[in-house]
C-alpha cells in the first residue's frame, strides 16, 4: 500500500515538472492546431479546387435511375442515330444513310461501321432498343436496323435523337465517357465522366432528392456548380464573393395556364378564357422568365411571330366577368399547381380575384390532376416542333385539356406526313396562330435557368 501511493506521487511529480518546463510550447502548439483546424475547414472549398482544377462537380436535384438520366448528361457521353440541327435538318451521327421503304411504312437505317461502345465492344443493329408502342424492331444484320410502323408518317427519324445506352450507362461516340457509378437502392447518387480529350475538364454529377440537400452541399464545398430555376435559391448567394451567377432562358420548357375544356364555363367560351388572360398582369411573373407567345419557343426554325397578343387589360374583361359571374352565381374556379408553382398561383389568384373572378389554389402532391379547372404547370418541348402529342383530338394522354378543333387537327397531321421543312412551316404557322388565338391554354413564359458556379 505504502509503494502503490510513493509510485502515484511520483508520477504527479514528473508529469507537474514536464508541464512547467513545457507548458508554453504545450500551449503554443495547442493553439496552432486550433487555428490549423480552423484554417482547413474555412478554405477546404478553395483547396478543393486548387487540388481538382480540372474536375467540375455538378449538383442536381431529383432522383434519377440509370435508364432516365437527365439529356443533359447522357449527351455529354452518347448520341443518337440522328441529330436535328437549328434549321430542322436530320444529320446522322451513328448510321451513314436511311431511307423510307413501302411508301414510309418501313424506314431501314445503316448503321456505320467502325463504331464502338465505350466499353470498346463493336456496335452492333440488335444492340439497339426502342419502346415504341406498334412499332416493330428488327436487325437483319450487324449493320441495318428496320422499324415497321402501322402506317407511314415521315417525321419518324425525328424520333431517333435520344442518345443510346446500354446498362449500366455505357454510352456511344461521345465526348465524355462514364468512368464510375454510384447506385443506391436503384438510384444514381453519382456519376462520373471522364473527358475523351486532355484539355477537358473531368465532370462529377451528384444527386439531392430536395433543394435544401443542394444548397447545403454547395455552402460545405460538396459541389462546384449548380443549376437552378428558383430565384429565392439564386437569392441567397447573390452576396457571395467566391460566387458568379449566370442567367439564361431555358426554351426547352413553357409555363402555361391549361384550360379544362370538360368545364362547361370554359367549353365553347373562348371569350372567357381570353379574358382571364387579359385579367393577368406579366408583371407578376417576369422575374421568372421571358414571356412566351405560343406553344413553340422562338428558337424554333417553326416560330410563327405574327400570333394574337394578350396585354394586361382587366376594365376590358369587366363585362365579360360579369356575364360569367350572373350565369354561375356562386362559383369558384380551382387552380390546381405545384408547390414550386404556388408564389405564382397566388399572384395570379389575387388578379382574378380583384377582376371578379372567385378563385382558389389547390396544391397537388404529384401527378396530374384528375379533376381540375385551371392547371398551372410547365410544358416540356421537343427540338422538333411536332406537338400531335399535346393537341390532337386523339390524344387522351397527352390533351390535357380535352381540345377538339377539326382544323388543328388537320395542321397537327400535314405537319406530320411531310419531311420538306417549307411546307412543315406553313402548317406550324397555322397551327401556332389558330391555337393562341382559340386558347385551350395560355402560354406565360420560358423559364430562367440560373447557373450557380463557384469562382
Amino acid at each position: 500500500m505504502v509503494f502503490q501511493t510513493k509510485g502515484i506521487r511520483y508520477i504527479v511529480w514528473v508529469f507537474t515538472a514536464f508541464l512547467k518546463k513545457n507548458l508554453q510550447v504545450l500551449l503554443l502548439s495547442f493553439l496552432l492546431s486550433l487555428l490549423g483546424v480552423i484554417a482547413l475547414v474555412s478554405f477546404s472549398p478553395y483547396l478543393l479546387k486548387f487540388i481538382t482544377t480540372n474536375q467540375i462537380v455538378i449538383g442536381i436535384t431529383g432522383v434519377y435511375t440509370p435508364d432516365k438520366l437527365p439529356s443533359e448528361i447522357l449527351s455529354k457521353f452518347s448520341n443518337g442515330l440522328l441529330y436535328i440541327n437549328d434549321k430542322g435538318e436530320m444529320i446522322p451521327l451513328l448510321v451513314d444513310s436511311w431511307e423510307p421503304v413501302d411508301g414510309g411504312r418501313e424506314y431501314r437505317f445503316h448503321l456505320k461501321k467502325d463504331l464502338t461502345w465505350n466499353d470498346g465492344v463493336p456496335l452492333k443493329a440488335k444492340d439497339i432498343q426502342y419502346s415504341f408502342k406498334d412499332i416493330a424492331t428488327e436487325a437483319p444484320n450487324d449493320y441495318l436496323l428496320v422499324f415497321k410502323l402501322p402506317k407511314p408518317l415521315p417525321i419518324f427519324p425525328t424520333f431517333l435523337t435520344k442518345p443510346l445506352t446500354k446498362y449500366p450507362l455505357i454510352g456511344i461516340a461521345g465526348v465524355y465517357r462514364v468512368g464510375d457509378i454510384r447506385i443506391r437502392a436503384g438510384n444514381v447518387q453519382e456519376v462520373q465522366l471522364i473527358p475523351n480529350q486532355e484539355d477537358m475538364p473531368r465532370l462529377v454529377y451528384k444527386f439531392y432528392d430536395t433543394d435544401t440537400k443542394l444548397i447545403d452541399a454547395y455552402k460545405l464545398g460538396e459541389i462546384t456548380l449548380m443549376t437552378t430555376n428558383k430565384k429565392n435559391v439564386v437569392d441567397q448567394f447573390k452576396q457571395w464573393k467566391n460566387t458568379n451567377i449566370k442567367r439564361e432562358v431555358d426554351y426547352t420548357k413553357v409555363m402555361a395556364l391549361f384550360y379544362n375544356l370538360d368545364n362547361p364555363y370554359f367549353k365553347d367560351n373562348k371569350d372567357l378564357r381570353q379574358t382571364i388572360a387579359q385579367s393577368i398582369d406579366q408583371q407578376i411573373y417576369s422575374e421568372f422568365g421571358e414571356r412566351a407567345y405560343g406553344p413553340i419557343p422562338p428558337t424554333s426554325w417553326a416560330y410563327e411571330t405574327d400570333t394574337k397578343k394578350f396585354s394586361y387589360n382587366p376594365n376590358a374583361a369587366s363585362k365579360i366577368i360579369d356575364k360569367f359571374n350572373e350565369a354561375s352565381e356562386s362559383a369558384t374556379l380551382k387552380i390546381s399547381t405545384y408547390y414550386d408553382n404556388l408564389t405564382l398561383a397566388d399572384g395570379i389568384k389575387d388578379n382574378l380575384d380583384a377582376a371578379g373572378v372567385k378563385t382558389q389554389v389547390e396544391v397537388l402532391t404529384g401527378n396530374l390532376p384528375v379533376d381540375y379547372d385551371i392547371f398551372l404547370a410547365q410544358l416540356i418541348l421537343s427540338k422538333d416542333p411536332d406537338q400531335y402529342f399535346f393537341w390532337h383530338s386523339t390524344q387522351i394522354k397527352g390533351n390535357i385539356t380535352h381540345y377538339t378543333n377539326v382544323r388543328i387537327d388537320k395542321l397537327l397531321e400535314d405537319a406530320r406526313n411531310t419531311f420538306n421543312i417549307a411546307n412543315r412551316k406553313a402548317f406550324y404557322s397555322d397551327f401556332q396562330k389558330i391555337l393562341v388565338d382559340d386558347m385551350p391554354a395560355y402560354f406565360l413564359y420560358h423559364p430562367y435557368m440560373y447557373t450557380i458556379e463557384r469562382k
